[in-house]
């Protein structure tokens, strides 16, 4: 290959300029050109290109957010949509993409090999950390110590007024931000997406805290009870209990990279590049017990990722 492609899709995660900055060095150090596609699928139906170098990647690894830009494509989702991607793709003289995303990212990526035979191998960037094939997604890292943090100061204002504080943080699917954010803030409940939820547990747990302590409840979006204002509601006609809600919402998205998502960013980027010469496709690089590994992207969304059982036990003991 002489000339590959890089770009974000799906909803941004903290890391995605740490990983195009690995994929562009990577790719120049083995005599590779770098096109960026700006704004995922629908840059690439638009054939929204730009050359990317040493200077278009200086001074980014630690920025939030991604230089490239991302979207949801709709026109994507239709094989004509693809059909002209390609044909943009091929014009540009470009051999093989590596695409940054989640598992939506992920389905366009397999139809467009599938399909158009356009090499491409997917890194996992989305905080979520709800892939399947990787221990730890870009981003993820960030978003439970931004969300630690939001929670240790609401927890200050939780003591002093000793009030119920539901938080609810991102997850739609996934409970992983909510468990290791609830266990990592001391919280006296987690509800998430992969257990069912006992209101009445919950109830008591209030109780047990007395009158004039604070009790700190974390729920990811996605339990199927549903977030925080439901759970909200819920306490309130029930129990007859008011509890303050917070949304953490797309704060746990923004933010400088953390160490972690610094490194498995570049760490991905290079592996990704390094896969593409190898003659590798339709495969997503991700890193379990901190070996490289390729696992096919039907599989990142097919196959469930569960929260492993000595976390949920662990949060059941401290909670």
């Amino acid at each position: 290959m002489k000339k590959i492609a890089v770009f974000t899709s799906g909803g941004d995660a903290p890391g995605m300029n740490a990983h195009i900055r690995a994929v562009v060095r990577s790719a120049l150090s083995k005599g590779i050109e770098v096109t960026g596609i700006i704004g995922g699928y629908s840059g690439m139906i638009e054939g929204n290109f730009m050359n990317l170098g040493r200077k278009e990647t200086a001074n980014i690894i630690a920025l939030g957010g991604t230089i490239l830009k991302t979207s949801r494509s709709k026109e994507f989702l239709q094989k004509g949509g693809r059909a002209a991607a390609a044909d943009k793709l091929r014009a540009a003289g470009i051999e093989g993409i590596v695409a940054c995303g989640g598992d939506g990212t992920f389905h366009g990526a397999h139809a467009l090999w599938d399909e158009q035979k356009i090499p491409i191998v997917g890194t996992p960037g989305t905080i979520d950390n709800d892939l399947y094939g990787t221990d730890f997604t870009i981003g993820y890292d960030t978003a439970i110590n931004t969300a630690t943090q939001a929670i240790d100061k609401i927890r200050d204002t939780a003591d002093s007024h000793g009030r119920v504080f539901i938080v609810e943080v991102m997850g739609r699917h996934a409970g992983f931000i909510a468990m290791d954010v609830g266990v990592s803030t001391g919280a006296e409940f987690i509800a998430v997406p992969e257990t069912v939820t006992n209101l009445d547990e919950l109830y008591q747990r209030i109780l047990a805290q007395g009158k004039q302590q604070r009790t700190i409840v974390i729920v990811g979006e996605g339990d199927e009870v549903g977030g925080a204002n439901t759970f909200a509601q819920i306490l309130k006609d029930q129990y007859e209990i008011n509890a303050k809600v917070t949304i953490l919402g797309h704060i746990q998205r923004g933010g400088s990279p953390t160490v972690r998502d610094r490194v498995l960013a570049s760490r991905l980027g290079v592996a990704a590049v390094d896969a593409l010469l190898e003659g590798k496709t339709d495969v997503m690089a991700g890193e379990i017990n901190s070996e490289i590994s390729f696992t096919e992207l039907e599989k990142t969304w097919t196959k469930k990722k569960p929260i492993q059982d000595y976390l949920i036990n662990l949060a059941d003991v401290l909670t």
